[in-house]
C-alpha cells in the first residue's frame, strides 16, 4: 500500500502521523510513504530521522479576521495546492491521510481534486479550521474524541481514539525505572510541561519540590524542556533545595517506558499525550495550555475530568500550594487513585493506530 501523510507545525500533529506509519509498517511491511510538510515545521526534522522520504511545500496559517496577509495565504494555498498535485501525480498514493496542520489544507484538497481517497484524523475536541474545511472534501474522518463526533458530517466520521495511545502500549516499565535508577517499590510522579516545557508549570514545580523530601516512598521525576534546564538546575543548587527523591531532566527519550512505570503524571492536556495516558490508565493533575486555539486544551482536560480520571488546574490558578493539594489524595488515598485508574482505563484507546489503519485501507479501496 502507498501512503502520503501530512501533518506538521506541532508535535500534535506529526507523532499521530508517524504512529500511523509505524502500525502500517507493523501490519504490512512492504507499505511504502511519503510525508508531505513544511520546512518551517518539527516535521522537517522528525520524519526523516524514521526513514520516510519528506517533501515540502510553502503554506501559511490564515488569520481569524480581514487582513493583507490573508491575500498572501490565499496565493500560497494556491501555489501549495499545484505543488501537492505535483507531488501526489509522482508518487501516486492509494490513500492520503491528514492529522493536522496548515499543510494538510493543500495536500489533502489537491488529493481529493485528483481523485486520490482521502482521510483526516482530529487529535482535539474542537476542530481546528483546517479540519473544517478538509471535512467537506473528505471521504473519511477520524477523531480522537466521542466528543467530536458532533462537529463533523455523522455518516463518514470515525471515532478512533489517537494513534499515539498505540505507541505508549510498547513501552517496558521495569526499562523506565532501570534508566533513572529508581527502585521498584517506590511510587513515580512524573512533572512534564511537553517537549520544551511549559514557563508556569516549572514555577510551581520549583515552590513544590522542596516541600516533597517527607515523600520518602514516591520519586518525582521532574521534565524542565532543554530551553529551561540550566536554569532550573540553577536555582535549585544555588537554594539547595532538591530533596534526594527528586531526578531533575531536560529531556526524556523512553517517554513509553516512563509513562509505564508511573505513577501519577503532572502535564499540559495535549491530545497526544491524553491519548497516551488513558492507554495506560495513568491518573493525571493537568495543565491546560491558555496559549493554544480555541482553548482546545481545556476542552481536552476538562472531559478526562468530567469522566473522573484527572484533576484539572487553570495556569491561573496554578501554584506549589494547589499542586500541591491536587497531589496529595493520589498519593496518600489508594482507592482515589485506583479509581481514577479505573476511570482512565475506560476512555483509552490502545488499538488507535491500529482502527486508523483499517480506515485507511477501507478508503484506499474506494
Amino acid at each position: 500500500m502507498r501512503i502520503v501523510l501530512a501533518g506538521g507545525g506541532t508535535g500534535g500533529h506529526i507523532y499521530p502521523a508517524l504512529a500511523v506509519a509505524k502500525e502500517m509498517r507493523r501490519q504490512e511491511p512492504q507499505a511504502t510513504f511519503l510525508y508531505i510538510g513544511t520546512t518551517k515545521g518539527l516535521e522537517a526534522r522528525l520524519v526523516p530521522r524514521e526513514g520516510i522520504p519528506f517533501e515540502a511545500v510553502e503554506i501559511a496559517g490564515l488569520k481569524r479576521k480581514l487582513t493583507v496577509e490573508n491575500l498572501r495565504t490565499a496565493w500560497k494555498f494556491v501555489r501549495a495546492v499545484r505543488r501537492s498535485a505535483e507531488l501526489l501525480r509522482e508518487f501516486r498514493p492509494d490513500v492520503v491521510i491528514g492529522t493536522g496542520g496548515y499543510v494538510c489544507g493543500p495536500v489533502v484538497y489537491a488529493a481529493s481534486r485528483l481523485g486520490i481517497p482521502t482521510v483526516i484524523h482530529e487529535q482535539n475536541v474542537v476542530p481546528g479550521l483546517t479540519n473544517k474545511f478538509l471535512a467537506r472534501v473528505v471521504d473519511r474522518i477520524a477523531v480522537s474524541f466521542e466528543e467530536s463526533l458532533a462537529h463533523f458530517p455523522r455518516k463518514k466520521t470515525v471515532f478512533t481514539g489517537n494513534p499515539c495511545a498505540t505507541e505508549v502500549m510498547h513501552g517496558r516499565a521495569e526499562a523506565g525505572r532501570q534508566a533513572l535508577g529508581i527502585p521498584d517499590g517506590r511510587r513515580i510522579v512524573l512533572i512534564v510541561g511537553g517537549s520544551r516545557g511549559a514557563k508556569a508549570i516549572n514555577e510551581a514545580a520549583l515552590q513544590l519540590l522542596p516541600m516533597m523530601g517527607d515523600e520518602p516512598d514516591t520519586h518525582f521525576v521532574y521534565v524542565t524542556g532543554e530551553v529551561h534546564f540550566e536554569e532550573i538546575s540553577s536555582r535549585l543548587q544555588s537554594e539547595a533545595s532538591l530533596p534526594p527523591n527528586v531526578t531533575l531532566l531536560p529531556y526524556v527519550h523512553n517517554m513509553p517506558d516512563l509513562l509505564a512505570a508511573t505513577h501519577v503524571i503532572v502535564n499540559r492536556a495535549g491530545a497526544s499525550t491524553l491519548a497516551e495516558l488513558t492507554a495506560l490508565g495513568v491518573p493525571a493533575v493537568l495543565i491546560p495550555s491558555p496559549y493554544v486555539t480555541n482553548n482546545h486544551q481545556e476542552k481536552n482536560a476538562r472531559g478526562l475530568e468530567k469522566a473522573g480520571a484527572a484533576i484539572v488546574i487553570l495556569e491561573r490558578e496554578l501554584t506549589g500550594e494547589s499542586l500541591r493539594r491536587a497531589l496529595a489524595p493520589l498519593l496518600r488515598d489508594t482507592a482515589r487513585w485506583s479509581a481514577m485508574r479505573e476511570r482512565s482505563l475506560t476512555l483509552g484507546k490502545p488499538d488507535a493506530a491500529a482502527s486508523i489503519c483499517r480506515l485507511l485501507r477501507e478508503a484506499g479501496k474506494t
